[in-house]
């Protein structure tokens, strides 16, 4: 029997069928949607079809959420919004699907809110409604973001047609320095491969530096993959996997935990199994880094210089650099720290769990904002988590406002947008341009560099700010 790679055990066990085009059918396990694709349940309301397994699909009110009022009948910030989120909740019900809506207990980004719920388990297919859905694959499964066509489809059959991804292997060799975390080994390594890096690719995260990741930190690293072009990512199950999803409400337990665990022990990645490509990074050598443009891939060391566009060697990438940099209102030369900010914001799916609310609070405690800065918690649990170990006073005490969970300013769905011509640190997982509002201007950073951005007021080395750690 030939070695097989994790990707290539789970897609196996899921294969139904295959087509002429190289489409191959896969059953789906869990299904997650938010707001977005109510047009699939609308086409499959007017075919007459319904829902085949209500109780496999799971709906997130997350992205059009207020998050600066109570949510319990809070308004939201325009009709529009307020149709998107009562459309879910409409749909859900019709089609017997768990509605995680602006009233219940669990309610969060769907990104954050399924994996600390047990949805997401070792070896599954997981579809959904959005490209980080790649999240889920630091649990050992094959999770991709889907469009309405392919949602429509896996509601009415539990199935999705996909054709099947190369495989690469990214090995992170080395040890993580204090306060240097997943975040800043996603922006280092997209500055290294490119945005385009993984295209038409499954990504396997390899190494001890990935291994000392806590779910938090692989969660945070898979999130990230889209950005450099993965259609999926994942992480070998291990212990640090088990003890993660034991006793979590979705999980098996009893004597279906042991069944489900001794299966998830054999997924990973045999030995001599083979990859199309290999990447390589070393931890050890990574620092706390931020964005200087437009992509991902525009990265440097928050202790770094912005770079001069005629130091990159493709045509297409000086013009990229140049036109980020006009967007931007930099200039090459200029120091990172020395970037003045209007606004921090602490969130999204990337970095909106307790360990990175505990990551930012640990800066920030004892001290003042020097400007507008919030936090926004990923889902109800990690803001009671946070509440219950003081975080959000260490934040509000700081000058921070401290709101209601969601996906918030990551994409501004929900109003929480900023002013043309503002500049704002932020933990999310894109910095396109207008991403936070139209002519804003975004600096992707980890939980502890925008803490430590909003106490200076710049782009700030958080090892700077943190007693022992030069």
């Amino acid at each position: 029997m030939s070695a097989k790679t994790l990707f290539e055990k789970i897609w196996e066990r899921h294969l139904v069928s295959r087509r002429g085009d190289g489409e191959m059918l896969l059953y789906v396990d869990h299904n997650v949607v938010h707001e977005g694709p109510f047009h699939a349940f609308d086409r499959l309301q007017r075919a007459g079809r319904v829902v085949r397994r209500p109780a496999q699909t799971f709906a997130f009110a997350d992205h059009y959420v207020p998050s600066r009022s109570p949510h319990h009948g809070g308004p939201v910030f325009d009709p529009g919004a307020g149709r998107m989120i009562v459309q879910l909740e409409t749909n859900a019900a019709r089609a017997g699907i768990e509605h995680f809506g602006m009233a219940h207990a669990q309610q969060g980004i769907m990104h954050v809110v399924a994996p600390e719920i047990g949805l997401v388990q070792p070896g599954m297919v997981i579809t959904g409604s959005d490209s980080h859905t790649t999240t889920d694959g630091a649990f050992g499964a094959f999770a991709i973001g889907i469009g309405a066509a392919q949602v429509e489809h896996v509601l009415a059959t539990q199935t999705v047609w996909y054709r099947k991804p190369a495989q690469m292997r990214v090995h992170i060799a080395g040890v993580l320095g204090p306060s240097v975390s997943a975040k800043d080994v996603a922006l280092a390594l997209i500055a290294g491969i490119g945005i385009d890096g993984a295209v038409g690719h499954v990504v396997e995260y390899t190494g001890p530096s990935v291994a000392a990741l806590s779910m938090e930190g692989r969660m945070t690293l898979c999130n990230m993959s889209v950005e450099f072009g993965a259609q999926a990512s994942a992480i070998a199950p291990d212990a640090v996997t088990f003890a993660y999803l034991e006793g979590r409400e979705y999980a098996p337990s009893g004597a279906a935990w042991r069944l489900a665990r001794q299966a998830w022990v054999d997924l990973p990645s045999d030995a001599n199994a083979v990859f199309d490509r290999e990447a390589t990074l070393d931890a050890s050598n990574v620092v706390p880094m931020a964005t200087w443009g437009t992509c991902q891939d525009e990265a440097v060391p928050l202790s770094g210089k912005i770079p001069d566009p005629a130091s990159f060697g493709q045509a297409d990438r000086r013009s990229r650099a140049k036109a980020a940099l006009a967007y931007m209102d930099l200039e090459p030369g200029m120091n990172i720290a020395d970037i003045a900010l209007d606004h921090v914001f602490i969130g999204s799916c990337t970095n909106a769990r307790l360990e990175d609310l505990r990551a930012a609070a640990e800066v920030v405690r004892g001290r003042r904002a020097a400007v507008a800065a919030m936090v926004v918690p990923g889902s109800r649990g990690v803001q009671r988590a946070a509440e219950a170990e003081g975080l959000d006073r260490i934040f509000i005490d700081a000058g921070f406002e401290w709101r209601q969970p969601g996906c918030s300013m990551c994409t501004g769905a929900n109003g929480d947008r900023l002013t043309p011509g503002q500049r704002c640190a932020s933990t999310s997982n894109r910095n396109f341009e207008g991403r936070q509002g139209a002519g804003v201007r975004t600096h992707l950073v980890s939980p502890a560099s925008a803490a430590a951005a909003a106490i200076i007021g710049r782009l700030t080395d958080p090892r700077i700010l943190i007693r022992g750690v030069t």
